[in-house]
């Protein structure tokens, strides 16, 4: 039999083993010593974590009596199970991939071997690994904390919505169990749920068309108007409407709080000084609704303005003076000149805006909180959208389960539309439209 297959078989008994019969005395050692800390764990810990990972516990938190005491006794957390449990399953896969590699790197010591070359020492190994994988080595410790700050809390957040994780349910007092896609289902079915969230959906999606194309369409008006050659001050008017930008969202939006404010706010107050009647900004919903589209467009057109800028100093001149010899107006150089270019080169940020509306948590919950109050909601408001329900559900009702489904649905919606949208843009499926 080759040294190649030899060593393969002798590293997938054990790690390590391979190594060694390739003579390779330090790195076999390593493995070796490894493959026994992989083995130890996975007797005195993995099963345990594992366990605890389907269970989710078996005996709660409580009082038992002692004798004629009453004594409290600790007893399993299901959330520090299921946690433990993830990071035990990742930790696995990271083993088997190192373990699998173990096999690839005996394998091609072995056929060194049956080419009659000699194997490398241990320390030309390191060498080599640190010259030829360098990127690797480089790369791999932040995919681990990637991997376990941020993937494993994405998975931990998606595995709620499979429990019964929810007031009154709350452990260490009460043990959490898995209950499949039953909180998909009262969602769907269950009146109370599902009105909640039909109502918030379609306010969501409305708000995240219009939110994106008040401040788009601003937007590039505004660069466009400013780019005009007969407008005079040009860096003044730049200046100018780039100040919302430059001032925080959340000062902008608290400040716009008391504005909007019906009883005591400027806004009523010069309406009324002017004979009007004061409108109710933030206590009718329709108002709530107006007030909220446009606070976003304050802060949303200048970010859009300034893209714009930088694409309107892209287009060629020579495009304008053709269209000038051709007789066109200006209406006709900006649909057929301005638009089209424009449109391309902002389309990914257009989607992008409208994802982030999707999720936009700053204007709703500091304009309005959500508010006014819908008595037909579950834990809602009638300016509340999927994501400030969601940080309601899961901050303020405890319905952790309830705001983990409301999570994967705007995942889902998210990435879909913008998926799906993206793959149709011309600046997708033309990228040598600008030279």
């Amino acid at each position: 039999m080759q040294s190649k297959t030899i060593g393969a078989v002798l590293s997938l008994v054990l790690m390590g083993l391979g190594q060694l019969y390739n003579r390779q005395w330090g790195k076999g050692i390593v493995f070796v010593a490894a493959a026994l800390v992989g083995i130890y764990l996975t007797v005195f810990q993995l099963y345990d974590h594992l366990h605890g990972l389907i269970t989710l516990g078996e005996q709660p938190s409580g009082f038992v009596k002692v004798g004629k005491m009453m004594k409290m006794v600790e007893g399993d957390h299901s959330i520090f199970l299921l946690i433990k449990g993830l990071i035990a399953l990742v930790a696995v896969l990271f083993f088997l991939c190192f373990y699998i590699l173990n096999i690839r790197d005996a394998y091609l010591v072995g056929r060194l071997r049956d080419e009659g070359k000699s194997p490398a020492t241990f320390r030309k190994s390191l060498a080599a690994l640190g010259d030829k994988h360098f990127a690797y080595l480089v790369l791999l410790p932040p995919f681990i904390v990637i991997t376990f700050l941020t993937i494993l809390p994405l998975i931990f957040s998606i595995l709620l919505a499979f429990t019964n994780f929810a007031d009154p349910i709350l452990p260490p007092a009460n043990l959490v169990d898995w209950v499949g896609f039953d909180n998909f289902s009262k969602m769907l079915n269950l009146k109370v749920w599902s009105s909640t969230f039909v109502g918030i959906l379609t306010w969501t999606l409305v708000w995240a068309v219009i939110a994106t194309a008040t401040t788009y369409v601003g937007g590039i008006l505004i660069a466009v108007l400013i780019h005009q050659p007969r407008i005079r001050f040009k860096k003044f008017w730049r200046t100018a409407l780039i100040v919302p930008f430059a001032i925080p969202n959340m000062i902008s939006l608290l400040v716009m709080r008391n504005m909007f404010n019906n009883q005591f706010g400027p806004i009523n107050g010069y309406l009324q000084y002017f004979g009007l009647k004061g409108l109710p900004w933030l206590t009718d919903p329709f108002w709530a609704k107006v007030t909220v589209i446009l606070a976003n467009m304050w802060i949303g057109i200048p970010i859009t303005m300034i893209l714009a800028f930088g694409v309107l100093t892209t287009i060629p001149r020579d495009l304008y003076e053709a269209a000038d010899v051709d007789g066109a107006g200006a209406r006709q150089k900006f649909r057929m000149i301005t638009l089209p270019m424009v449109l391309f080169s902002t389309s990914p940020i257009l989607i992008m805006n409208f994802a982030g509306n999707i999720n936009n948590f700053n204007v709703i919950y500091l304009l309005t909180n959500g508010e006014p109050v819908n008595i037909n909601y579950q834990f809602a408001g009638h300016t509340d959208l999927l994501v400030t329900w969601l940080y309601k559900l899961a901050l303020n009702q405890s319905q952790f389960s309830f705001a983990s489904v409301i999570g994967i649905v705007i995942f889902f919606i998210v990435a879909s539309v913008s998926i799906w949208s993206y793959t149709r843009t011309r600046s997708y499926r033309e990228e040598d439209m600008i030279q």
